[in-house]
Protein backbone atom coordinates (compact mmCIF):
# COMPACT_ATOMS: atom_id res chain seq x y z
CA UNK A 1 0.00 0.00 0.00
CA UNK A 2 2.61 2.46 0.82
CA UNK A 3 4.67 1.50 -2.23
CA UNK A 4 1.58 2.54 -4.17
CA UNK A 5 0.83 5.65 -2.89
CA UNK A 6 4.57 6.71 -3.46
CA UNK A 7 4.07 5.68 -6.98
CA UNK A 8 0.98 7.34 -7.14
CA UNK A 9 2.72 10.35 -5.42
CA UNK A 10 5.78 10.52 -7.81
CA UNK A 11 3.54 10.24 -10.97
CA UNK A 12 1.33 13.33 -9.73
CA UNK A 13 4.53 15.22 -9.02
CA UNK A 14 6.07 14.01 -12.69
CA UNK A 15 2.77 14.75 -14.06
CA UNK A 16 1.02 17.56 -12.19
CA UNK A 17 3.35 20.33 -14.68
CA UNK A 18 2.01 19.02 -17.61
CA UNK A 19 -1.75 18.77 -16.31
CA UNK A 20 -1.20 22.61 -15.58
CA UNK A 21 -0.07 23.61 -18.78
CA UNK A 22 -3.01 21.35 -20.47
CA UNK A 23 -5.77 23.14 -18.06
CA UNK A 24 -4.20 26.40 -18.78
CA UNK A 25 -4.56 26.58 -22.65
CA UNK A 26 -7.63 28.78 -22.98
CA UNK A 27 -8.72 27.80 -26.73
CA UNK A 28 -10.28 24.01 -25.57
CA UNK A 29 -13.01 22.14 -24.65
CA UNK A 30 -13.38 19.63 -21.92
CA UNK A 31 -14.43 16.97 -24.62
CA UNK A 32 -11.45 17.83 -26.75
CA UNK A 33 -9.12 17.66 -23.23
CA UNK A 34 -10.17 14.03 -22.47
CA UNK A 35 -9.83 12.81 -25.98
CA UNK A 36 -6.18 14.28 -26.23
CA UNK A 37 -5.52 12.85 -22.81
CA UNK A 38 -6.85 9.18 -24.20
CA UNK A 39 -5.25 9.29 -27.11
CA UNK A 40 -2.01 9.82 -25.71
CA UNK A 41 -2.34 8.60 -21.88
CA UNK A 42 -1.34 11.25 -19.78
CA UNK A 43 -1.14 15.18 -20.41
CA UNK A 44 2.50 14.36 -20.29
CA UNK A 45 2.25 12.71 -23.71
CA UNK A 46 0.21 14.90 -24.67
CA UNK A 47 2.91 17.61 -24.05
CA UNK A 48 5.77 16.25 -26.28
CA UNK A 49 3.18 14.78 -28.97
CA UNK A 50 3.58 15.28 -32.27
CA UNK A 51 1.14 17.83 -33.80
CA UNK A 52 0.07 15.63 -36.30
CA UNK A 53 -1.23 13.59 -32.89
CA UNK A 54 -2.97 16.91 -31.65
CA UNK A 55 -5.01 16.77 -35.31
CA UNK A 56 -6.44 13.64 -34.37
CA UNK A 57 -8.61 15.67 -31.82
CA UNK A 58 -8.37 19.53 -32.63
CA UNK A 59 -8.83 22.08 -35.29
CA UNK A 60 -6.36 23.73 -37.42
CA UNK A 61 -6.21 26.65 -35.60
CA UNK A 62 -6.91 25.11 -32.20
CA UNK A 63 -3.23 23.30 -33.40
CA UNK A 64 -1.36 26.61 -34.27
CA UNK A 65 -2.53 28.34 -31.01
CA UNK A 66 -1.33 25.51 -28.77
CA UNK A 67 1.67 24.95 -30.59
CA UNK A 68 2.22 28.85 -29.85
CA UNK A 69 1.38 28.69 -26.12
CA UNK A 70 3.40 25.58 -25.61
CA UNK A 71 6.27 27.28 -27.20
CA UNK A 72 6.01 30.26 -24.39
CA UNK A 73 5.21 27.88 -21.63
CA UNK A 74 7.65 26.38 -19.60
CA UNK A 75 5.19 23.93 -17.39
CA UNK A 76 7.63 23.03 -14.31
CA UNK A 77 8.58 26.70 -13.88
CA UNK A 78 4.43 27.20 -13.88
CA UNK A 79 3.90 24.87 -11.65
CA UNK A 80 6.11 25.97 -9.05
CA UNK A 81 4.82 29.77 -9.39
CA UNK A 82 0.95 28.01 -8.94
CA UNK A 83 2.68 26.26 -5.29
CA UNK A 84 4.03 29.74 -4.57
CA UNK A 85 0.81 31.32 -4.22
CA UNK A 86 -0.41 28.52 -2.43
CA UNK A 87 -3.26 27.36 -5.24
CA UNK A 88 -3.44 23.47 -6.29
CA UNK A 89 -4.95 22.03 -8.86
CA UNK A 90 -6.87 18.41 -9.24
CA UNK A 91 -7.62 17.17 -12.66
CA UNK A 92 -10.31 14.37 -13.60
CA UNK A 93 -7.25 11.56 -14.18
CA UNK A 94 -6.10 12.61 -10.06
CA UNK A 95 -8.28 10.19 -7.51
CA UNK A 96 -9.11 13.18 -5.19
CA UNK A 97 -11.25 14.88 -8.03
CA UNK A 98 -14.72 15.77 -6.50
CA UNK A 99 -16.34 12.69 -6.93
CA UNK A 100 -19.48 14.40 -7.76
CA UNK A 101 -18.62 16.53 -10.05
CA UNK A 102 -17.03 14.00 -11.58
CA UNK A 103 -20.23 12.10 -12.32
CA UNK A 104 -21.94 15.77 -14.53
CA UNK A 105 -22.58 15.92 -18.01
CA UNK A 106 -18.77 17.93 -19.42
CA UNK A 107 -17.02 18.00 -16.48
CA UNK A 108 -14.74 20.23 -15.65
CA UNK A 109 -11.29 18.78 -16.68
CA UNK A 110 -9.08 20.93 -13.80
CA UNK A 111 -10.53 22.55 -11.05
CA UNK A 112 -7.93 25.53 -9.06
CA UNK A 113 -8.55 25.42 -5.44
CA UNK A 114 -7.43 27.18 -2.36
CA UNK A 115 -7.98 25.67 0.93
CA UNK A 116 -9.41 21.94 0.99
CA UNK A 117 -10.73 20.06 -2.06
CA UNK A 118 -14.62 18.94 -1.59
CA UNK A 119 -15.18 15.29 0.13
CA UNK A 120 -18.32 13.71 -0.14
CA UNK A 121 -19.78 15.48 2.57
CA UNK A 122 -23.55 16.82 2.63
CA UNK A 123 -23.45 19.75 0.31
CA UNK A 124 -26.51 22.84 -0.42
CA UNK A 125 -26.13 25.09 -3.18
CA UNK A 126 -27.91 28.46 -1.90
CA UNK A 127 -28.19 30.70 -5.07
CA UNK A 128 -30.90 33.58 -5.40
CA UNK A 129 -30.48 37.68 -6.58
CA UNK A 130 -27.59 39.72 -6.00
CA UNK A 131 -30.33 42.52 -5.26
CA UNK A 132 -31.82 40.92 -2.83
CA UNK A 133 -34.86 41.80 -0.32
CA UNK A 134 -34.69 42.10 3.26
CA UNK A 135 -36.66 39.05 3.29
CA UNK A 136 -33.99 37.83 0.78
CA UNK A 137 -30.97 38.41 3.95
CA UNK A 138 -33.13 37.21 5.96
CA UNK A 139 -33.78 33.92 4.24
CA UNK A 140 -30.44 33.70 3.35
CA UNK A 141 -28.95 34.25 6.76
CA UNK A 142 -31.81 31.54 8.59
CA UNK A 143 -30.73 29.21 5.98
CA UNK A 144 -27.58 28.93 5.92
CA UNK A 145 -27.01 29.20 9.98
CA UNK A 146 -29.04 25.80 9.70
CA UNK A 147 -26.89 24.50 7.24
CA UNK A 148 -23.84 25.55 9.23
CA UNK A 149 -25.02 24.38 12.18
CA UNK A 150 -25.73 20.81 10.92
CA UNK A 151 -22.66 19.87 9.29
CA UNK A 152 -23.68 20.30 6.30
CA UNK A 153 -21.80 22.59 3.79
CA UNK A 154 -23.22 26.00 1.75
CA UNK A 155 -22.21 25.77 -2.11
CA UNK A 156 -22.87 28.89 -3.60
CA UNK A 157 -20.75 31.32 -5.98
CA UNK A 158 -19.68 34.52 -4.13
CA UNK A 159 -21.38 36.72 -5.53
CA UNK A 160 -23.53 39.91 -3.76
CA UNK A 161 -26.75 39.61 -2.53
CA UNK A 162 -27.87 35.88 -1.55
CA UNK A 163 -24.92 33.71 -2.51
CA UNK A 164 -22.33 35.89 -0.49
CA UNK A 165 -24.89 36.23 2.68
CA UNK A 166 -25.59 32.46 2.75
CA UNK A 167 -21.99 31.22 2.96
CA UNK A 168 -21.20 34.04 5.53
CA UNK A 169 -23.63 33.01 7.71
CA UNK A 170 -22.77 29.48 7.74
CA UNK A 171 -18.82 30.55 8.32
CA UNK A 172 -20.25 32.31 11.30
CA UNK A 173 -22.17 29.33 12.45
CA UNK A 174 -18.96 27.06 12.29
CA UNK A 175 -20.09 25.84 9.27
CA UNK A 176 -18.24 25.35 6.05
CA UNK A 177 -18.59 26.38 2.54
CA UNK A 178 -17.38 25.87 -1.22
CA UNK A 179 -16.84 29.29 -3.55
CA UNK A 180 -17.06 28.61 -7.03
CA UNK A 181 -15.73 31.59 -8.93
CA UNK A 182 -16.52 32.64 -12.41
CA UNK A 183 -12.70 33.96 -12.27
CA UNK A 184 -9.49 32.78 -11.09
CA UNK A 185 -8.95 31.88 -7.75
CA UNK A 186 -6.33 34.36 -6.89
CA UNK A 187 -9.41 37.27 -8.11
CA UNK A 188 -11.34 38.24 -5.40
CA UNK A 189 -14.68 39.10 -7.30
CA UNK A 190 -17.03 40.95 -6.27
CA UNK A 191 -14.27 42.91 -4.50
CA UNK A 192 -17.29 44.12 -1.17
CA UNK A 193 -16.20 39.91 -0.45
CA UNK A 194 -13.36 40.33 0.40
CA UNK A 195 -13.62 39.60 3.62
CA UNK A 196 -15.83 36.50 2.86
CA UNK A 197 -13.08 35.64 0.10
CA UNK A 198 -10.20 35.50 2.56
CA UNK A 199 -12.06 33.27 5.23
CA UNK A 200 -12.93 30.81 2.78
CA UNK A 201 -10.16 28.46 2.41
CA UNK A 202 -9.78 28.30 6.19
CA UNK A 203 -13.36 26.80 6.30
CA UNK A 204 -13.85 25.18 3.05
CA UNK A 205 -12.23 26.17 -0.04
CA UNK A 206 -12.23 28.54 -3.08
CA UNK A 207 -12.56 26.85 -6.29
CA UNK A 208 -12.43 28.09 -10.26
CA UNK A 209 -12.13 25.48 -13.56
CA UNK A 210 -10.23 28.73 -15.00
CA UNK A 211 -6.36 29.38 -14.22
CA UNK A 212 -5.41 31.87 -11.93
CA UNK A 213 -4.98 36.00 -13.38
CA UNK A 214 -8.78 34.65 -15.36
CA UNK A 215 -10.50 37.99 -14.80
CA UNK A 216 -14.70 37.91 -14.11
CA UNK A 217 -16.28 37.90 -17.69
CA UNK A 218 -19.82 37.56 -18.28
CA UNK A 219 -19.36 34.46 -20.49
CA UNK A 220 -17.41 32.31 -17.48
CA UNK A 221 -20.84 32.62 -15.01
CA UNK A 222 -23.47 29.37 -16.67
CA UNK A 223 -20.16 26.83 -16.80
CA UNK A 224 -19.58 28.49 -12.78
CA UNK A 225 -23.22 27.24 -12.44
CA UNK A 226 -23.11 23.88 -13.25
CA UNK A 227 -20.07 23.28 -10.80
CA UNK A 228 -22.06 25.01 -8.23
CA UNK A 229 -24.88 23.01 -9.01
CA UNK A 230 -22.79 19.41 -9.27
CA UNK A 231 -21.17 20.02 -6.25
CA UNK A 232 -24.25 19.92 -4.11
CA UNK A 233 -27.14 16.64 -3.31
CA UNK A 234 -29.97 20.14 -3.75
CA UNK A 235 -30.30 22.91 -5.02
CA UNK A 236 -32.24 26.29 -3.13
CA UNK A 237 -33.44 29.58 -4.66
CA UNK A 238 -33.93 32.10 -2.46
CA UNK A 239 -35.17 35.48 -4.23
CA UNK A 240 -35.44 35.38 -8.41
CA UNK A 241 -37.33 37.06 -11.14
CA UNK A 242 -39.24 35.34 -13.36
CA UNK A 243 -36.35 35.74 -16.23
CA UNK A 244 -33.05 35.40 -13.63
CA UNK A 245 -30.02 33.95 -14.61
CA UNK A 246 -30.59 32.41 -10.98
CA UNK A 247 -32.68 29.50 -13.16
CA UNK A 248 -30.41 28.79 -15.36
CA UNK A 249 -28.63 26.99 -12.16
CA UNK A 250 -32.19 25.44 -11.48
CA UNK A 251 -31.62 23.97 -14.92
CA UNK A 252 -28.49 22.30 -14.43
CA UNK A 253 -29.46 21.07 -11.33
CA UNK A 254 -32.28 19.28 -12.57
CA UNK A 255 -30.37 18.20 -15.85
CA UNK A 256 -27.63 16.73 -12.76
CA UNK A 257 -30.44 14.62 -11.26
CA UNK A 258 -30.00 17.40 -7.74
CA UNK A 259 -33.06 18.16 -5.62
CA UNK A 260 -34.43 21.84 -6.03
CA UNK A 261 -36.05 24.06 -3.34
CA UNK A 262 -37.22 27.35 -3.60
CA UNK A 263 -38.28 30.25 -0.94
CA UNK A 264 -41.94 31.00 -1.42
CA UNK A 265 -42.57 34.75 -2.01
CA UNK A 266 -45.50 37.25 -2.18
CA UNK A 267 -47.21 37.26 -5.40
CA UNK A 268 -46.91 41.28 -5.62
CA UNK A 269 -43.42 40.99 -5.05
CA UNK A 270 -41.54 40.33 -8.14
CA UNK A 271 -38.44 39.42 -6.73
CA UNK A 272 -40.28 36.43 -5.87
CA UNK A 273 -41.83 35.86 -9.50
CA UNK A 274 -39.05 33.36 -10.21
CA UNK A 275 -39.25 31.03 -7.03
CA UNK A 276 -42.84 30.88 -6.80
CA UNK A 277 -42.85 29.62 -10.73
CA UNK A 278 -40.36 26.76 -9.74
CA UNK A 279 -42.61 25.67 -6.74
CA UNK A 280 -46.25 25.60 -9.54
CA UNK A 281 -43.46 23.99 -11.55
CA UNK A 282 -43.15 21.05 -9.04
CA UNK A 283 -39.92 22.43 -6.85
CA UNK A 284 -40.34 21.66 -3.03
CA UNK A 285 -41.51 25.02 -1.15
CA UNK A 286 -38.76 25.66 1.82
CA UNK A 287 -41.19 26.62 4.44
CA UNK A 288 -38.91 26.72 7.78
CA UNK A 289 -34.86 26.55 7.11
CA UNK A 290 -34.35 24.95 9.94
CA UNK A 291 -36.04 21.73 8.66
CA UNK A 292 -33.90 21.43 5.65
CA UNK A 293 -30.76 19.87 7.09
CA UNK A 294 -32.95 16.97 8.20
CA UNK A 295 -34.17 16.14 5.15
CA UNK A 296 -30.30 16.86 3.25
CA UNK A 297 -28.97 14.11 5.21
CA UNK A 298 -31.77 11.44 4.45
CA UNK A 299 -30.83 12.66 0.42
CA UNK A 300 -27.43 12.22 1.42
CA UNK A 301 -27.24 8.66 3.01
CA UNK A 302 -29.80 7.18 0.53
CA UNK A 303 -27.38 7.99 -2.24
CA UNK A 304 -24.38 8.01 -1.04
CA UNK A 305 -24.35 5.48 2.08
CA UNK A 306 -23.45 1.81 1.53
CA UNK A 307 -26.01 -0.44 3.04
CA UNK A 308 -23.89 -1.99 4.59
CA UNK A 309 -22.78 0.77 6.48
CA UNK A 310 -26.40 1.31 8.49
CA UNK A 311 -25.70 1.58 12.22
CA UNK A 312 -26.57 -1.67 13.89
CA UNK A 313 -26.99 -1.88 17.88
CA UNK A 314 -28.35 -4.78 19.88
CA UNK A 315 -31.72 -4.81 20.91
CA UNK A 316 -33.57 -1.99 19.98
CA UNK A 317 -32.09 0.69 17.62
CA UNK A 318 -30.38 3.18 19.87
CA UNK A 319 -31.90 1.99 23.19
CA UNK A 320 -30.10 1.34 26.20
CA UNK A 321 -29.97 -1.89 27.31
CA UNK A 322 -31.44 -3.99 30.04
CA UNK A 323 -28.51 -3.07 32.23
CA UNK A 324 -28.90 0.42 31.83
CA UNK A 325 -26.05 1.38 29.89
CA UNK A 326 -25.91 1.61 26.40
CA UNK A 327 -24.98 -0.70 23.34
CA UNK A 328 -21.96 0.62 22.09
CA UNK A 329 -21.34 -0.88 18.41
CA UNK A 330 -17.84 -0.20 18.26
CA UNK A 331 -16.71 -3.42 17.32
CA UNK A 332 -19.42 -3.47 14.91
CA UNK A 333 -18.05 -3.32 11.37
CA UNK A 334 -20.57 -1.48 10.14
CA UNK A 335 -20.79 1.69 12.11
CA UNK A 336 -17.50 3.89 11.29
CA UNK A 337 -14.86 4.29 14.06
CA UNK A 338 -15.39 7.86 14.48
CA UNK A 339 -19.04 7.47 14.66
CA UNK A 340 -18.99 4.90 17.81
CA UNK A 341 -16.55 7.03 19.18
CA UNK A 342 -19.22 10.20 19.17
CA UNK A 343 -22.10 7.93 20.38
CA UNK A 344 -19.97 6.61 23.44
CA UNK A 345 -19.61 10.37 24.50
CA UNK A 346 -23.33 10.51 24.81
CA UNK A 347 -25.96 9.44 27.35
CA UNK A 348 -29.55 10.31 28.38
CA UNK A 349 -28.53 13.59 29.93
CA UNK A 350 -28.13 16.16 27.08
CA UNK A 351 -25.01 17.64 26.31
CA UNK A 352 -23.47 20.37 24.62
CA UNK A 353 -21.31 20.13 21.24
CA UNK A 354 -18.09 20.89 23.50
CA UNK A 355 -19.26 19.00 25.96
CA UNK A 356 -19.23 15.76 23.87
CA UNK A 357 -15.82 17.19 21.95
CA UNK A 358 -14.14 17.04 25.55
CA UNK A 359 -15.33 13.35 25.57
CA UNK A 360 -13.82 12.19 22.54
CA UNK A 361 -11.06 10.69 22.25
CA UNK A 362 -7.75 12.87 21.50
CA UNK A 363 -7.87 11.43 17.82
CA UNK A 364 -11.00 12.15 16.94
CA UNK A 365 -11.76 15.83 18.74
CA UNK A 366 -10.56 17.25 14.94
CA UNK A 367 -13.31 15.85 13.23
CA UNK A 368 -16.71 17.45 12.25
CA UNK A 369 -18.60 16.37 14.97
CA UNK A 370 -21.59 18.29 13.89
CA UNK A 371 -21.61 15.88 10.66
CA UNK A 372 -21.49 12.86 12.95
CA UNK A 373 -23.92 14.02 15.45
CA UNK A 374 -26.67 15.00 12.55
CA UNK A 375 -25.77 11.50 11.03
CA UNK A 376 -26.13 9.66 14.51
CA UNK A 377 -29.84 11.73 14.51
CA UNK A 378 -31.24 10.39 11.03
CA UNK A 379 -30.08 7.02 12.18
CA UNK A 380 -32.01 7.02 14.98
CA UNK A 381 -29.06 6.55 17.64
CA UNK A 382 -29.19 10.27 18.97
CA UNK A 383 -31.59 12.86 19.65
CA UNK A 384 -31.25 16.71 19.11
CA UNK A 385 -33.43 18.18 22.27
CA UNK A 386 -32.49 21.83 21.47
CA UNK A 387 -30.38 23.64 19.31
CA UNK A 388 -26.77 22.57 20.09
CA UNK A 389 -27.67 20.35 22.56
CA UNK A 390 -27.92 15.86 22.23
CA UNK A 391 -28.47 12.82 24.05
CA UNK A 392 -28.71 9.45 23.27
CA UNK A 393 -32.41 8.22 21.97
CA UNK A 394 -34.24 6.85 25.00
Amino acid sequence: MERKTANMDRYREEEAPYELWLCSFPNMGNRQMRKLVELCGSAMAVYYAETDRWRQVLREGQVQSLKQFTEAWNPKREYERLAAQDIGLVTLWDSRYPERLRQIPDAPCGLFYRGSLPGNEPAVAVVGARDCSQYGVYAAQKLGEALGQSGITVVSGLARGVDGISQRAALEAGGRSWGVLGCGVDVCYPKQNRELYEKLPAQGCLLSSYPPGTQALARNFPPRNRIVSGLADAVVVVEAREKSGTLITVDMALEQGREVYAVPGRITDRLSDGCNRLIRQGAAPLLHPEELPEEIWRIWNRRYLPADMTPRVEGAAGSPSGNGEKDIPGADPALPPELAAVYQALDLCPKSVSEIRTSLPDRFRENNLNAGLMRLCMEGLAVQVSPGSFCVRG
